[in-house]
């Protein structure tokens, strides 16, 4: 693996600033919920929700929101910035590290399926020779008078 270099120009550090401004967005006023009124001089169920106050409309956004919100993109973009480029070296990682740790797994594997193989096939070939011996001394008995 390659050597990183102690500073790499392309990554952005946390001392730059970005002069983007998010556009102010626009919040829609906050309706308030449905309110069950019970008729006058009938005393509400115990299980039923007390009204709640209508909401006081949102605040205008903030400059520090605007701050914030840069802040908080300026965040995002770094974190994709940095998952990207760091793929890219987790997957060789990963994949030197998985065949590191499974090559002595495979190999005892392949060991110990070579060793069946071989008792397997030695005594089929046990089984066709007692075979073909028993059926020619067969026939060579039925030919003898």
């Amino acid at each position: 693996m390659t050597p990183t270099p102690a500073y790499d120009e392309s990554i952005p550090v946390l001392t730059e600033v970005v002069a983007e401004a998010a556009p102010p967005a626009e919040v829609p006023p906050a309706k308030a919920p449905p309110v069950d009124v019970a008729p006058v001089g009938v005393a509400p169920a115990a299980d039923t929700v007390e009204a709640v106050a209508p909401a006081a409309p949102a605040a205008a956004p903030t400059a520090e929101d605007h701050e914030n919100n840069a802040w908080q993109a300026l965040e995002e973009r770094l974190v994709a910035r940095v998952l990207d480029r760091l793929q890219d070296r987790v997957e060789l990682t990963l994949e030197d590290q998985i065949r590191t740790s499974l090559a002595p797994v495979l190999d005892h594997v392949a060991t110990r399926l070579a060793a069946e193989l071989r008792d397997g096939l030695q005594h089929t070939v046990e089984q066709v020779v007692s075979r073909a011996v028993s059926q020619e001394l067969a026939h060579l008995k039925s030919r003898t008078p």
